[in-house]
């Protein structure tokens, strides 16, 4: 049986499903993170997603992970990454009329990461973020260039959909002067061996923003 969420937030075309949960002690900020490829099986339930999710918690923050438009039980279709940018800012919508004083991290793992990051390029709401399995290989990030907010960049030494050579050349690009490439070794795209490194790796540079 599919795993519903604790919440449906308003959309363009009807609901996204998400799934909120705050951390245990004061609220320091809150996150956004996006799920992979809806086409390849991608959820807000994938195990990466749920591990950066627990990462933020654990830094103090505030986590939505949602379903993108099209899957579990978001209503619409899959829009090639064209709607789900809107479906991005319908969550950030509703993040920032429940935690209107809170900055907003967002994460996003694979086709996640090129969807989020995107729009965070020119959302004034999104403070930093975070590109986990960076596929660069498979679409252009050449955009991140002009991105200017803390960013941090988590692969593998082995990921499928990018090489570290070619996401090192999109790092060095990238204008902002708070940026960090964190690489793990025998790593595919899925970190399954290394999901708890990836874990704490994301909670450690998100508290690093706080202290």
């Amino acid at each position: 049986m599919y795993p519903k969420g604790n919440l449906n937030i308003p959309a363009s075309h009807g609901t996204l499903e998400a799934i909120l949960k705050e951390p245990k002690g004061e609220i320091k900020g809150v996150a956004l993170v996006c799920h992979p490829h809806p086409l390849g099986g991608g959820t807000m339930h994938n195990k990466v997603v749920y591990r950066a999710a627990a990462g933020l918690n654990e830094a103090g923050l505030v986590a939505l992970r949602f379903n993108f438009r099209g899957v579990g039980n978001s209503t619409g279709a899959h829009d090639d990454g064209i709607g789900e940018k809107q479906d991005v800012k319908d969550a950030l919508d509703y993040l920032t009329e429940n935690y209107p004083d809170k900055e907003i991290t967002l994460a996003g793992f694979s086709f996640g990461s090129r969807v989020g990051s995107e729009v965070a390029l020119d959302e004034s709401r999104i403070v930093r973020l975070i590109s986990i399995g960076t596929p660069v290989d498979k679409y252009d990030f050449s955009y991140l260039k002009h991105n200017r907010k803390p960013i941090l960049f988590v692969h593998g030494d082995s990921d499928e959909f990018g090489t570290v050579e070619h996401l090192t050349e999109v790092v060095e690009q990238v204008e902002a002067a708070d940026k960090e490439l964190i690489v793990f070794e025998n790593c595919g795209h899925f970190f399954d061996e290394h999901l708890e490194q990836l874990k704490n790796a994301v909670r450690d540079w998100v508290l690093g923003k706080f202290f």
